[in-house]
């Protein structure tokens, strides 16, 4: 069977530490990358007979780019990059710190690691199979929620900078294939292990859907069949009484 390679950033917690496991299950050779150092070597110990590479890299930084094309190295190639590593807060009050951080992380950590990616898959050969990216985006990407400000606005800017690239792959012949995955919410260390969120997915629940979707090169995935009914709602709202609704 034809060996596949996959790289993960995020893969520390929740839906990148749970994707790891399921591909390390499956035999692809795994490149894994996340800031907490310690958490990536416990994972790749898990698993001594895979070929797990690791590699410590925070996506905001501006080494990122150059430590993912490392990690590539170290799995000797790349077909899948699953970017599973973001941050999000509720935040009505419009800390500065907070929106800030969520634009560093959701948008130019975001940028760094997919034009870097793309980049590389510019210059494959057209005679193998594509390369794909696959993105961990949200539903809240479809409306500006007011509680959530840049966390809703950032997941927006993912959805279409995908769209551009797709676009822009489809111009130059870049033999690259784009996943968008909007989960609703799941119970990752990113809500804080707070269950009063609505329609809330276990991580088991969850990992397994996106995993299929990534196999399954879907364009779009929305993981749960709730929220794709909440979404279709969502778009049929004007605008001028979304701004009166009471999201939270």
């Amino acid at each position: 069977m034809e060996e596949k390679h996959i790289i993960i950033i995020g893969a520390s917690s929740g839906i990148g530490l749970n994707a790891t496991i399921q591909f390390a299950t499956m035999g692809w050779k795994i490149g894994i990358a996340a800031r907490r150092i310690d958490k990536l070597i416990s994972l790749q110990q898990q698993f001594p007979h895979n070929i797990i590479a690791i590699e410590q890299i925070d996506i905001t930084h501006n080494d990122a780019n150059t430590k993912l094309l490392s990690l590539i190295d170290k799995i000797g190639g790349l077909d899948t990059l699953l970017l599973a590593s973001g941050i999000g807060s509720q935040n009505p009050d419009l800390d500065l710190s907070i929106e800030c951080d969520t634009v560093s992380t959701n948008v130019l950590g975001f940028t760094r690691i997919v034009d870097t990616t793309f980049n590389y898959f510019r210059k494959r050969p057209s005679n193998i199979p594509p390369g794909q990216i696959a993105v961990i985006s949200s539903i809240a990407g479809t409306m500006g929620l007011g509680i959530a400000p840049s966390y809703s606005a950032t997941k927006r800017y993912q959805r279409h900078y995908i769209d551009a690239l797709e676009q822009l792959a489809h111009f130059e012949k870049v033999n690259v294939r784009f996943t968008d995955i909007r989960p609703g919410f799941v119970d990752t260390p990113l809500l804080n292990n707070c269950r009063k969120f609505p329609m809330l997915m276990s991580v088991d629940y969850a990992t397994p859907r996106i995993v299929k979707a990534i196999l399954h090169r879907k364009r779009v995935s929305i993981i749960d069949w709730r929220w794709k009914i909440v979404v279709m709602f969502w778009h049929l709202i004007p605008n001028f009484i979304w701004r009166k609704f009471p999201a939270r």
